[in-house]
């Protein structure tokens, strides 16, 4: 996870607050419903450049910081590749 990512996240989730951030971290716990994560998807497309397929667009993908991020990130690499 990198630096844009993480206050994108800490933005979203008031429940996060200092705590620290794993991959393991899940979303749901820390008030993350189906609402919450299309403006979370919003953000993290406009603050990081990235479109992210409709495949990740689902629940397994939004369940912790760890798989949200992979899906960002491969996202990333293949925008870049393009």
């Amino acid at each position: 996870m990198n630096a844009v990512f993480e206050k994108v996240l800490r933005d979203h989730l008031p429940r996060l607050q200092e705590q620290a951030l794993t991959d393991d971290t899940r979303l749901h716990d820390l008030g993350l419903d189906s609402m919450k994560s299309v403006d979370l998807l919003f953000a993290i497309e406009d603050e990081m450049d990235v479109s992210l397929p409709d495949d990740d667009l689902n629940e397994e993908t939004f369940a912790t910081a760890g798989s949200l991020w992979r899906a960002v990130d491969a996202a990333r690499t293949s925008e870049a590749v393009a």
